[in-house]
């Protein structure tokens, strides 16, 4: 007699991914010869496999051997040195892998161990115990917290905030949620089974890092409600003083090494509107956003049209009198099936009963939507020099074949919405439902220039007046000026800021400057990405290198690490000519990755294994260590 269990389990293994579902038992020597029948199928790619194109046969002994998978439960996969490891790679991915992205694939997928991550300095390698002071307990904090703790390094988190999140703590306009995969937008040491979306809401996020916090037991590690000001470095004592504001008294602190985990979007941008201060109702950036707000029944004005607009005027516009989008340029938007759905409850038995299952996604989701992206970021060269590439007009094609769909009946919107650049030239944010809010009766979208505030409307260069309540800034932040909250003094009282004439930072690897011994930034210049994979992915590759270098102050005994002035000019010349061959700097474009002298200073322009390899372990051949 078949229990109701079983009956469950077999059902719910019906509803995998058959080629995700084969990857997983070959990766533990289980598929017999299922990984063979069903390759010429799996190689059609991922877009254009289906599980109709497997034989039932086949599929019928798929669900026997998962099923037995699941019974064994203490089975162990391939050792990482196992030649078998290559084929299951290039099955999952449905397409040949490069071998250089091997390593890296099954590492983001949790299949392989990250070295530095599994490993804690010997004690008797330890000559000196530095002490780390990291500013900000957002997902960069938070991701470097846990790196360090694994090696074994003292450390204290300094968080303003009374929780933990950083952006996803301040941002909490309704829609707030993030436009990666839930899958890949999370740690590769903390992959979640339990995401209730496939792209999560700004609440899932954070529960998400307090889970992180907890499971790794950082919380004895941070301080809440302390902000850190005063930086500097003294040279004498080779060490960090800095003071930290909490409980309405002003402490002085020190410590060996300073972390900055502020990241680049932490200063809303608030335009200068002429009149702005004149508007009698209430003026809210999205950043600043606050549950009492009440919209119901306002004419509202939202001015911006990016990613934060795109998910707020789609979840407020069924409850406004009106809503008055202005737009300055129009977006590309990209549709994702999945963006608005629950995982489906298949999906979650499977994440959590089928061991390695949810690995296997996270690897196809990686190999999906990050460097397979690159070649549409990349300028090539026509006739008149560069220009977009083949591939990015075809990305274009397709993002205008979706916006005529959307607006079919509304041809007077068609000329407001469709870009005139390329693809990828902006941050591109998935539908929300803005082309649909667009058509609602309450929704007007206008595309003048804001001319002026007045106490009671928004004034447009034609003349037009825009009575409203409520204005709602979806503006984004100010992302090149970065650090500005905590200001740093490095050698002979060198001021970051200064340094970086304010909204030109640059760094080696994003990571450290000449003249800031001992100072690390996570997610700092040209480190944010434009073309696909995951921040979280970034964190983590810089979490690692941070680590590796305290790692290397630990058992050398050394003071000091500063990187050379040489080593960051030379990195940063490579970069900039990366930089200059991509859309980003299309003629025209106008975007929040350039400072006020057009140069490109928040984005990554490296392939994301390019990116990877360079962080994978501290190059002290670089850097003064003393």
């Amino acid at each position: 007699m078949t229990s109701k269990t079983d009956e469950s389990a077999r059902r719910m293994i019906e509803g995998a991914d058959p080629y995700l579902l084969i990857a997983t038992l070959a990766s533990y020597g289980a598929e017999g010869t299922l990984l063979d029948e069903a390759m010429p199928h799996a190689m059609r790619g991922i877009a254009d496999r289906t599980a109709a194109d497997l034989p039932a046969d086949l599929r019928a002994r798929l669900t026997e051997r998962a099923l037995a998978h699941v019974a064994r439960g203490n089975a162990q996969p391939l050792h990482p040195s196992d030649p078998g490891w290559r084929r299951i790679v290039d099955f999952a991915a449905g397409a040949p892998v490069p071998e250089e992205y091997v390593d890296m694939l099954m590492e983001e997928a949790s299949l392989w161990p990250r070295r530095l991550y599994q490993s804690k300095i010997p004690t008797a390698a330890v000559k000196r115990t530095p002490e780390v002071a990291i500013v900000g307990a957002g997902l960069s904090g938070i991701g470097l917290g846990v790196y360090l703790k694994k090696a074994g390094i003292p450390f204290t988190i300094y968080e303003k905030n009374p929780r933990p999140g950083g952006t996803w703590y301040d941002n909490r306009y309704p829609g707030c949620g993030v436009d990666t995969a839930s899958h890949i937008y999370s740690f590769s040491f903390a992959l979640n089974p339990s995401w209730k979306r496939y792209f999560s809401k700004q609440g899932d996020l954070l529960d998400y890092i307090e889970t992180c916090i907890d499971r790794f037991d950082l919380r004895p590690h941070i301080r809440f409600g302390a902000t850190v000001s005063d930086t500097r470095y003294d040279e004498k004592d080779r060490r960090w003083r800095f003071a930290i504001d909490a409980d309405g008294a002003t402490t002085q602190h020190d410590a060996d090494v300073l972390v900055s985990a502020v990241g680049q979007l932490n200063v809303p941008s608030v335009p200068r509107l002429k009149g702005l201060d004149t508007f009698k109702g209430e003026v809210v950036h999205t950043a600043e956003w606050r549950p009492e707000i009440d919209y119901a029944g306002k004419r509202v004005a939202l001015i911006g049209s990016g990613a934060s607009a795109v998910q707020l005027g789609p979840s407020i516009a069924p409850s406004v009198a009106k809503l008055t989008a202005f737009q300055r340029s129009p977006q590309w938007l990209s549709s994702r099936p999945l963006y608005h759905q629950p995982v489906r409850e298949e999906d979650l038995w499977l994440f959590e009963n089928v061991k390695s299952y949810m690995n296997w996604y996270r690897m196809t989701l990686f190999w999906q939507f990050g460097d397979r992206l690159y070649p549409t970021l990349m300028m090539e060269e026509g006739p008149d020099g560069l220009r977009a590439s083949a591939q990015s007009d075809g990305v274009r094609e397709l993002f205008t074949n979706y916006i005529r769909d959307k607006l079919a009946d509304r041809p007077d919107l068609m000329e407001k919405v469709v870009p005139d650049y390329p693809p990828m030239a902006k941050r591109i944010p998935i539908d929300f439902g803005w082309f649909d809010m667009l058509k609602r009766d309450n929704v007007e979208l206008v595309s003048d220039g804001i001319d002026r505030i007045e106490s009671d409307a928004v004034v447009t260069a034609d003349g037009r007046r825009h009575e409203v309540d409520l204005i709602v800034l979806a503006t984004g932040f100010e992302a090149t000026r970065m650090l500005q909250t905590v200001p740093v003094k490095g050698r002979d009282g060198m001021e970051l800021q200064k340094v970086w004439s304010g909204d030109d930072p640059r760094a080696y690897l994003g990571i450290m400057v000449p003249g800031f011994p001992n100072f690390f930034i996570m997610y700092g210049p040209n480190t944010n990405l434009g073309h696909g994979g995951s921040l979280i992915f970034q964190i983590e590759c810089q979490a690692r290198y941070v680590a590796s270098a305290i790692s290397h102050l630990a058992s050398t005994g050394a003071d000091e690490i500063e990187v050379s002035k040489e080593a960051c000019d030379a990195y940063n010349r490579e970069l900039d000519q990366l930089l200059d061959r991509t859309v980003w700097n299309a003629p025209g474009v106008s975007n929040w990755f350039k400072n006020s002298r057009g140069r490109i200073a928040t984005n990554s322009p490296w392939r994301l294994v390019d990116y990877w390899q360079k962080t994978r372990s501290f190059d002290p051949s670089v850097c003064n260590v003393d």
